[in-house]
């Protein structure tokens, strides 16, 4: 029998103080992710908060924006620091999750390819199965090389690379069905 828990990763107010900030898809994820969290805590599955701490800026304790966006009202089972893109290096989320015999791990999110994508290789390399919920997860354009990748570019590439390799990708509804 698979038991699930829900990592919300970084999906917090730290982010509108960054310089590439954008509003482009933020609708669409505040209804995706509240659609997840609701779905998950009506049945039953614990829903951990990953926040990411810095020593300075507007991912440190003291700058205050170190908590969830305005539009998140739910009460976390659970709340972990990170200092790193992995929300289980050093943060006791592996112990706490096997303690109560999770072995699968539903993610979403703030940045896709960033903290959610190296979440679930290392979910996945320490054996959790996992879901990954893009949908309820936002990024924002990235540039190198004279290139831009927009955020459904970076969405996309993270779902393939991740896809039936370390996390089955899935919609809102696609992973809610499957934890009936």
């Amino acid at each position: 029998m698979s038991h699930s828990a829900l990592i919300n990763i970084d999906t917090q107010v730290s982010f509108f103080h960054r310089d590439y900030w954008e509003d482009i898809d933020f609708s669409d994820f505040q209804l995706a992710i509240s659609q997840l969290i609701a779905g998950c805590q009506k049945r039953e599955i614990p829903v951990v908060d990953i926040f990411h701490v810095a020593d300075q800026g507007p991912f440190s304790l003291e700058s205050g924006y170190v908590k969830p966006m305005p539009f998140l009202t739910h009460q976390a089972d659970v709340t972990f620091h990170k200092h790193v893109h992995n929300a289980f290096t050093d943060t006791g989320l592996d112990h706490w999750l096997r303690v109560r015999g999770i072995n699968h791990l539903i993610i979403c999110g703030v940045r896709t390819e960033q903290c959610c994508e190296t979440t679930a290789r290392v979910a996945s390399d320490l054996g959790y199965r996992v879901s990954f919920v893009s949908e309820a997860m936002l990024t924002f354009a990235m540039r190198y090389k004279d290139i831009t990748l927009d955020s459904q570019i970076l969405r996309h590439r993270t779902e393939t690379v991740l896809e039936g390799r370390f996390a089955t990708v899935q919609t809102v509804s696609e992973c809610l069905e499957s934890l009936r």
